[in-house]
């Protein structure tokens, strides 16, 4: 057996371990993805050899808990890619202003910027009040920081030019407070979004949402738990619901073809038919 060969090996004992210890099943992630943060969090560690993880991995969650944050550190900004938000401006949200109330279910919210972005896309347009957002991801740590609305300051200009770039009607100073080095968003704009733990690799859907926003997520698996993800956000949409994806993302599998349309092909936006 040849090094490569031991360190497949090595990652699937560990794999194993941790769907046995902690429930998670990285399985079905995608290999590359998998082994490229397996190996960053080894060089921050200073661990030589998989196997020396594993022990440590099954006795210790704290160790645990600091690999989960490694593997899913979060590439988000707030308004990233301005002209998906301007799309959503002009075709998702006529939709979603006929409906009395609203439910949106943001997956994979990592640290929350993008779904503060949506929220503020959702009051200037007078929609907020009567909407609910369930942000949820698997690392409760990100989570937190998204609960938290806490950002640093040194970000902030680029995030105003990507919400001017997104069709912003006021100053985004009007959404969050200064507080030294970070900001802090405003209550106001927090008090309609619930932050939940939710594990896309396993947990259940949930029910007749009008919008699910997933963006930069699926790249991240293999063929097979895509498909069973988009099945899970099909299932989660109501008739004529909106499902937002990210621009290297398609809901273009067999089995799903047939139950959407295309909304916007470039910013991969799709209505369930």
């Amino acid at each position: 057996m040849n090094n490569k060969e031991l360190e497949q090996v090595e990652i699937e004992v560990l794999i194993d371990s941790i769907r046995r210890r902690y429930g998670f099943d990285f399985s079905n992630y995608s290999q590359a993805s998998f082994k490229r943060r397996l190996q960053h969090y080894l060089k921050l560690k200073n661990i030589n050899r998989i196997s020396d993880l594993i022990p440590a991995m099954l006795h210790d969650p704290a160790t645990f808990k600091t690999f989960l944050f490694n593997l899913s550190i979060p590439v988000t900004e707030m308004f990233r890619d301005p002209q998906a938000f301007q799309v959503v401006r002009q075709k998702v949200v006529p939709m979603l202003s006929t409906y009395p109330s609203i439910k949106i279910w943001h997956a994979g919210c990592a640290s929350g910027e993008e779904v503060y972005a949506l929220a503020i896309v959702l009051v200037e347009e007078g929609l907020y009040d009567r909407c609910q957002i369930y942000a949820t991801d698997f690392n409760d740590q990100v989570l937190k920081m998204a609960e938290e609305g806490i950002y640093p300051t040194e970000r902030i200009k680029e995030y105003t030019l990507n919400y001017q770039k997104a069709g912003g009607k006021r100053s985004l100073s009007d959404y969050y407070l200064s507080r030294y080095e970070a900001v802090i968003m405003n209550s106001a704009l927090r008090k309609r979004i619930v932050f939940a733990n939710h594990n896309l690799m396993g947990d259940a859907s949930f029910g007749e949402m009008q919008l699910i926003v997933c963006r930069n997520v699926l790249i991240y698996f293999n063929q097979s738990l895509k498909e069973e993800v988009l099945q899970v956000f099909a299932e989660s949409l109501a008739p004529r619901g909106y499902l937002w994806l990210g621009t290297k993302e398609d809901v273009g599998l067999p089995g799903l073809r047939n139950e959407f349309k295309t909304i916007d092909s470039r910013q991969k936006i799709f209505q369930k038919k």
